[in-house]
């Protein structure tokens, strides 16, 4: 497993993207033992930005007894989950660039973002409701 893009992950998934560190500590512990795929999905991921480094390049800023994703953080796991295909579209040409047969692609990409984020405010929501039952 790779700690800094678990890292990245957790703290993505939180509100305002900050967590204390016993936080952090519990759900490190549940994605390490949770079996061959998230280490090998970090390790995937982690392979795509070799030198990633969390703290020296910005990525995470420690606050409060908690670590916090920055706006950085946020683009840098963005960019190393986008598939590789969508990647190279990105980088390589802007939406007005793009070839006429790319645009029935568009609609596809924006329509996984659209859900990818429908499902992190269900997350964080679930979260806050575990929260406020635990006080």
């Amino acid at each position: 497993m790779n700690f800094q893009v678990t890292v990245l992950k957790i703290l993505v998934s939180y509100p305002d993207g900050f967590a204390v560190m016993a936080d952090l500590k519990r759900d490190m512990a549940i994605l390490a033992t949770s079996g061959r795929d998230w280490s090998e999905r970090t390790k995937r991921l982690a392979a795509r930005v070799p030198d990633l480094d969390i703290f020296s390049q910005g990525l995470v800023e420690r606050l409060n007894g908690g670590w916090r994703i920055t706006e950085k953080g946020r683009s840098v796991l963005e960019f190393i989950e986008a598939r590789p295909a969508e990647r190279m579209t990105e980088s390589a040409a802007p939406a007005a660039e793009l070839p006429a047969s790319s645009p029935a692609a568009t609609p596809t990409l924006a329509a996984r973002r659209s859900g990818r984020s429908q499902r992190l405010q269900r997350r964080r929501a679930a979260r806050e409701r575990a929260r406020a039952k635990a006080c």
